[in-house]
């Protein structure tokens, strides 16, 4: 396949996971918080745990922005901050207990939509789509 062709895909496919997300995620999401409040809590949640730049580097945000928006969740007790033992100067994020539940019963409504859209695959069908989300994490959207 010519790599311009390939490129044209992997384009038409990233508008499509963005647009599937949206929709998998649209009625899970807590109305309570923000879109980036919810992205913070999501990254943490799949990285636990994470410094603010990292939070800052993963999202696109400013570090000011970033803090701030941690510094909400932390009030809202949806968040803890933990000193790292080798580095005063060094905190990481961590999701509390309220944090942690209310990210496990949004992944739970979206697991339940995921599972909605794969349920007509068959088992051939089910093992490639997770090779080729292997393929993907792996090759594409590593970090680097």
């Amino acid at each position: 396949m010519e790599q311009r062709s390939l490129f044209d895909k992997f384009l038409i496919f990233t508008t499509s996971v963005h647009s599937g997300t949206h929709e998998m995620t649209q009625d899970c999401k807590p109305d309570s918080i923000t879109p980036i409040q919810y992205s913070i809590l999501e990254i943490i949640a799949v990285s636990d745990p994470m410094t603010l730049s990292e939070i800052s580097d993963c999202l696109r945000i400013s570090l000011p922005n970033a803090s701030r928006e941690v510094r909400k969740l932390s009030e809202r007790n949806l968040i803890v901050k933990k000193d790292d033992l080798h580095d005063k100067r060094k905190q990481y994020i961590q999701l509390s207990e309220d944090g942690a539940k209310l990210m496990k019963d949004t992944f739970q409504c979206i697991e339940r939509k995921f599972q909605w859209r794969i349920e007509d695959m068959s088992q051939e069908e089910l093992e490639k789509l997770e090779e080729a989300m292997n393929i993907l994490q792996d090759r594409v959207f590593y970090n680097k």
